[in-house]
């Protein structure tokens, strides 16, 4: 197939079926990378909700690198997969702490961040800064397997990849990975294409009884109730105590949750960030003056680093004490 005629066939369908959605054309790269990392593995229909009131709750990337892990977990959750609220908060402070808040335009440092991987680093770097960074997700992948693979089987990434450097639009990378993806998913409502040919093709298991509800259910029970007893987990899980304690300690491990008297609870962090005068006034609204400057509670300027009271600067030795 020639690479004008499919460019054309995606656009045209793109022009008069294109989807709004709420981060589409979105100006703040952050926006963007919120939006990649709640939808991997996860429908646009949940994602569009959530995304709205994560932003309400956390409006900048500064806003979520100053927040308590428990508190963004707790906003998260509905989303499932819940290690991608713990990584997108440790990937919020690390940019604001290593890239001065702004999100990498470059696939080479995003990957550096946790929880982005080749893919979703493309698609943030297409998307936030319309520069050409192929990447492929599976509604991309429909895409190819439909027009270039039709009569193959056990089509790895690696052989797509090439196909889809070939046959991108250089110029317009953010309008050209919108209309592939809205081509996708197309496709995919057609009962007369299923998208199996991939050697990544795999169905995802039944959530009823699995070990995603059991994590789900802690988490929400620890958000709700302040911690969560074994007991209580087993007794509305029906799973086994061996069964519970396994996913306990995977989630502990993970830094999700911790022990807390006879149950466990959302992981609280009491780590702050450091930063720059300049994000401290943007966050904080603090005018640039010299009593600004120093801890309110031992009153050295040295080190200062944002408390959980906005009002108010602390270290966080002073805070904590």
């Amino acid at each position: 197939m020639l690479i004008v005629q499919f460019q054309k066939t995606i656009y045209d369908y793109f022009e008069k079926s294109g989807r709004k959605l709420p981060w589409r054309y979105e100006k703040d790269p952050y926006r963007v990378l919120l939006s990649e990392v709640m939808l991997q593995q996860t429908q646009v229909s949940r994602v569009i909700p959530k995304y709205k009131e994560f932003l309400n709750k956390f409006p900048t990337i500064q806003h979520l690198a100053q927040s308590r892990l428990s508190d963004v977990l707790r906003t998260w959750q509905g989303m499932g997969y819940n290690r991608r609220a713990k990584y997108l908060h440790e990937t919020a402070r690390m940019i604001v702490d290593q890239f001065n808040g702004t999100v990498p335009d470059t696939t080479e440092a995003l990957v550096t961040l946790p929880g982005i991987g080749e893919n979703s680093a493309g698609a943030i770097v297409s998307y936030a800064y319309n520069k050409p960074a192929p990447f492929i997700e599976t509604n991309v992948r429909a895409v190819y397997l439909y027009f270039f693979f039709k009569s193959s089987q056990k089509v790895s990434d690696t052989e797509m990849l090439d196909i889809i450097k070939k046959t991108m639009d250089t110029r317009r990378p953010r309008d050209w990975f919108y209309a592939l993806t809205d081509y996708g998913v197309f496709l995919k409502s057609s009962e007369k294409f299923k998208n199996i040919q991939s050697k990544h093709y795999a169905k995802q298991s039944p959530f009823e009884g699995s070990r995603r509800q059991v994590r789900g259910l802690l988490l929400r029970l620890a958000s709700e109730t302040g911690s969560v007893s074994l007991q209580t987990i087993q007794e509305l899980s029906q799973r086994s105590q061996k069964d519970i304690v396994d996913i306990i300690t995977d989630m502990e491990n993970e830094g999700l949750v911790e022990r807390s008297g006879g149950g466990w609870r959302l992981a609280v962090e009491k780590r702050m960030m450091p930063l720059t005068l300049f994000q401290k006034q943007e966050i904080l609204n603090i005018p640039d003056t010299a009593s600004d400057r120093i801890c309110h509670k031992c009153r050295n300027g040295r080190d200062l680093q944002v408390s959980v009271k906005p009002q108010f600067l602390y270290h966080s030795h002073c805070h904590d004490a």
